[in-house]
């Protein structure tokens, strides 16, 4: 059979439920990792959540997975910790998803290969995030080419316009793009993905990337750009669409994908679906031995130096400026016990490097209480940093040593070897100033505000699938007020039936 021409398959129905024949053991499961995975961080798109994808990918004794949500790396933490949690030890490949602005029909998925190039990915995020309106990223090609260096890459002709399942991409203006691509991702470091969405024309669909590798000089690498863990997950990944285009599920038409094909298939079926493409197969393993020197367990706080004058280390100045806080907190003299305390406390700092981070917390306090150029702004810390004589010393907390038994392993524990949590409430009218001052200290390149992923409410959720769903709004308001059954997951078939619908349905 010719290269560019894919071997005929067995028929494969639709499927709505996952496959139940049993996993065999790892050491005969045929190597593969799924490099192009699109989770629920890839907001009301992907229909599984990042762990979802890594335990199966283990059931299904993939050598690896990588997470590569739409601009972003926001689900990687939640997968990471899977992946150590897995008794399989999958390898868990971090990577994130852009689509240029001047390269439509194209995405482009990257991995960092190590820290430097971990970091380079993240500022190509920052940058296309801040040059649109909030949910956007707008990257060009030039601002992808000057920080690609260390990012191995795999492109991605995306299907064309709305109307035809499957379209085959535009030749030409793909073919171009994958050209500016090999310019700037050197190395072998680029290839051009191979997928089998189950369309009406495969064939012609394979046999056109095979010219575009062959033409662009690019390895292909195997897919199945899986949007949920399993096909169950189909209906509500339907769902999620109607949900983001403001549609019902009967207007939804080709916004739908066509079948429930786009999750994570067994190894095995992978390479019976591209046994005619075995490098494709073996190109997925390649990628993932030449990330697995990185992980996230590689990052560390870096702290500013900005808050150590010169001639002193870290440590130094922290010792002096705890004991001129202590003579200030205790002015009829330090007790044996306090100074022990505080003796104790700046060792275990001096032994985990802890020291600039307390400057840090100190000089965000000093300020509000004596640098804003006003009057003092109000600021307590709270939390665990209570239990530390250091932090009462440089007035970051209220919490006499003299008055209490601190015990400080409960905030700092060189066993658990993590950072510290200094919570420090600021006056909520004058929070603003501090803000100003960290910006106006580090610079925006250097600070940020973090921010958090907010989840449906329970009954925002219950509407917004409701009008997926087609039901009329008074009939998806009634469900939205009467919730007791969410804590079950069923609801009550006589409620059900109350409202005018049919249980079964």
């Amino acid at each position: 059979m010719p290269e560019n021409e894919f071997p005929k398959l067995r028929p494969h129905p639709f499927r709505q439920a996952p496959d139940r024949t049993p996993v065999r053991p790892v050491c005969e499961t045929p190597p593969y990792a799924e490099l192009c995975v699109t989770s629920n961080y890839t907001f009301l798109t992907g229909a599984s959540h990042p762990e979802e994808f890594i335990g199966q990918a283990a059931l299904l004794g993939y050598r690896a997975v990588a997470i590569t949500d739409l601009h972003t790396v926001a689900g990687i933490v939640r997968a990471h910790v899977a992946a150590k949690d897995s008794a399989s030890r999958i390898q868990f490949i971090i990577g994130t998803r852009i689509r240029p602005t001047d390269m439509p029909g194209l995405s482009v998925f990257l991995y960092p290969t190590g820290m430097d190039s971990y970091r380079r990915m993240c500022r190509l995020l920052t940058i296309g995030k801040r040059r649109a309106p909030k949910g956007e990223c707008h990257l060009a090609f030039q601002v992808l080419a000057g920080l690609q260096e260390g990012l191995l890459a795999v492109a991605m002709a995306e299907d064309g316009p709305a109307g035809a399942h499957g379209s085959p991409p535009h030749l030409a203006r793909t073919s171009e793009a994958l050209s500016e691509l090999a310019r700037i991702f050197t190395g072998d470091r680029l290839s051009l993905a191979l997928r089998r969405p189950y369309g009406p024309d495969d064939a012609q669909r394979v046999q056109q990337l095979c010219e575009l590798a062959s033409e662009a000089g690019l390895p292909l690498v195997a897919t199945n750009d899986p949007h949920h863990h399993i096909p169950d997950r189909r209906m509500l990944q339907d769902v999620l669409t109607c949900i983001r285009h403001g549609c019902t599920l009967s207007e939804a038409g080709f916004r739908l994908h066509a079948n429930a094909e786009r999750h994570l298939k067994p190894a095995e079926e992978m390479h019976r679906l591209f046994a005619e493409y075995p490098r494709a197969l073996q190109r997925t393993i390649e990628i993932a031995d030449r990330t697995a020197g990185f992980g996230l367990d590689q990052l560390r706080y870096e702290y500013p130096d900005e808050v150590v004058p010169a001639g002193k280390t870290p440590q130094q100045h922290l010792i002096d400026l705890t004991w001129e806080g202590a003579r200030e907190r205790f002015p009829g003299g330090v007790s044996e016990k306090v100074r022990a305390q505080i003796e104790h406390e700046l060792r275990l700092i001096d032994e985990l490097n802890y020291a600039p981070y307390f400057l840090t917390v100190h000089d965000l306090v000093d300020f509000a209480r004596f640098r804003n150029g006003g009057e003092p702004i109000l600021c307590q810390g709270r939390g665990g940093a209570a239990n530390s004589a250091v932090c009462f010393c440089l007035g970051v907390t209220s919490v006499d040593p003299s008055k209490f038994q601190l015990l400080f392993e409960r905030f700092i524990s060189k066993e658990r070897n993590e950072p510290p949590d200094i919570d420090i409430d600021f006056e909520h009218e004058r929070r603003e100033e501090v803000i100003q001052y960290i910006y106006r200290k580090y610079g925006r390149d250097r600070a940020a505000l973090t921010a958090e992923v907010i989840s449906y409410r329970r009954r925002s959720a219950v509407r917004d699938v409701g009008k997926a769903l087609g039901l009329s709004l008074d009939l998806v308001d009634r469900l939205a007020k009467n919730i007791e059954w969410w804590d079950q997951g069923l609801l009550d078939p006589a409620g059900v039936r109350e409202l005018g619908l049919n249980p079964d349905d």
